[in-house]
């Protein structure tokens, strides 16, 4: 297509300026302007699906090249703008919950409302500004489609590209004013719109992510193996968690922060002020064996318009079995245990087997390990 006329061009730069603008007065905190070119990032995602790192992901290896190709997904696609939107709840000590073995973990997240529908629905009314504004000035535009992580979309290395941040050793985007507690969107346009520069990644020498990951699912710097991963594990894998794997796992039920928790560019994150984000049914401070009395309907109920849905029932039980197993064998965590034996998931009855045995375990290691005095005292108890 012929390069804009000087005053399209104007007219562009002044769209982008108050897409910035927009951007912010729906609650993003950042948008930026990427090309599509995405060629080294292509041949990136080709090696990690060679790998295998994907495990059961299949999508990701599906859609030929639209993933990596945006106008291959839209065509006329020009430009993608990518946006951020802070979403740390206040007063979570997520750190200080990791410790506590007999509560539930649960990716930040996942404590409020599903993510997917707070920004579609805000960038869909970005888009549309766009267009009314790009028809205002004369400027041809029928595409504006925005996708929110649920389409074949390569949204980190556009975010990337469009000056959000780096993506880290960990794979996320740091931002260096924000961290990394935030989530991406997109709007595919075909609106030859100026692009930002890319920043600097400033990951350096530091391999925190790396040391800290309970699972080493970060097998080299920029190289995460799914497989590994406890979010994968908890969230994506419909089938059994390896048992080498879940002792690793403690009391996280529902994804993983730890990456994220010991980055040291996230003193810098900010705390979200959206409502939809800030946690609900108490699942920020929930003790494991509460959230596995629940029945299937209380689980619905309580995880409708939640990420947590995701996984799906026996899929939330058998997550919630290896953080009992990993947690304190209390009369409580047994008894609950216990009671789902009979439950018509195999799947699931295998994840409480192999809990109670732990429990009963560290119960006979604790035993053996007091003085005998104390032993017979417990005997005549």
């Amino acid at each position: 297509m012929p390069p804009p006329s000087p005053a399209e061009t104007d007219a562009l730069t002044a769209l982008a300026a108050n897409i910035r603008i927009w951007a912010r007065e729906l609650g993003f905190q950042q948008a930026g302007i990427a090309d599509t070119e995405l060629s080294q990032a292509e041949a990136r995602l080709q090696q990690w699906l060679a790998a295998g790192y994907h495990g059961d992901m299949d999508w990701m290896a599906a859609h030929g090249n639209k993933r990596s190709r945006p106008a291959e997904l839209e065509p006329g696609t020009l430009r993608v703008i990518s946006v951020r939107m802070d979403y740390l709840p206040p007063d979570t000590a997520p750190v200080k919950l990791l410790k506590q073995g007999e509560k539930a973990y649960i990716s930040r997240y996942a404590l409020g409302r599903d993510y997917h529908k707070v920004i579609r629905k805000r960038l869909a009314q970005l888009a549309a500004q766009i267009r009314t504004a790009a028809h205002a000035s004369g400027l041809a535009s029928e595409l504006g489609r925005a996708f929110v992580d649920s389409a074949p979309v390569m949204e980190k290395p556009l975010a990337a590209k469009a000056g959000l941040g780096w993506q880290g050793k960990h794979t996320l985007i740091l931002n260096q004013q924000a961290g990394s507690w935030f989530f991406l969107g997109e709007i595919y346009t075909d609106l030859p719109l100026p692009v930002d520069a890319p920043v600097e990644n400033k990951c350096g020498a530091c391999k925190a992510c790396i040391t800290v990951c309970p699972t080493d699912a970060i097998v080299a710097p920029y190289q995460l193996d799914a497989r590994r991963c406890i979010s994968y594990l908890t969230i994506e894998n419909s089938g059994d968690i390896p048992e080498d794997l879940r002792p690793k796992m403690g009391n996280r039920v529902f994804g993983c922060d730890d990456c994220q928790l010991m980055c040291p560019w996230n003193r810098f994150a900010q705390h979200s002020g959206e409502a939809d984000f800030q946690p609900r049914h108490a699942l920020d401070q929930a003790d494991l064996v509460t959230l596995f009395n629940w029945s299937e309907a209380t689980f619905l109920e309580n995880t409708a318009g939640s990420p947590i849905r995701r996984t799906g029932y026996a899929g939330w039980l058998r997550n919630i079995a290896v953080g009992l197993g990993n947690g304190p064998p209390s009369d409580a965590a047994i008894a609950a245990l216990e009671a789902r034996l009979d439950f018509p998931s195999d799947m699931v009855v295998r994840h409480v087997q192999w809990a109670l045995t732990r429990l009963h375990q560290s119960r006979q290691s604790a035993t053996s390990a007091l003085p005998s005095s104390e032993t017979g005292l417990l005997g005549k108890a």
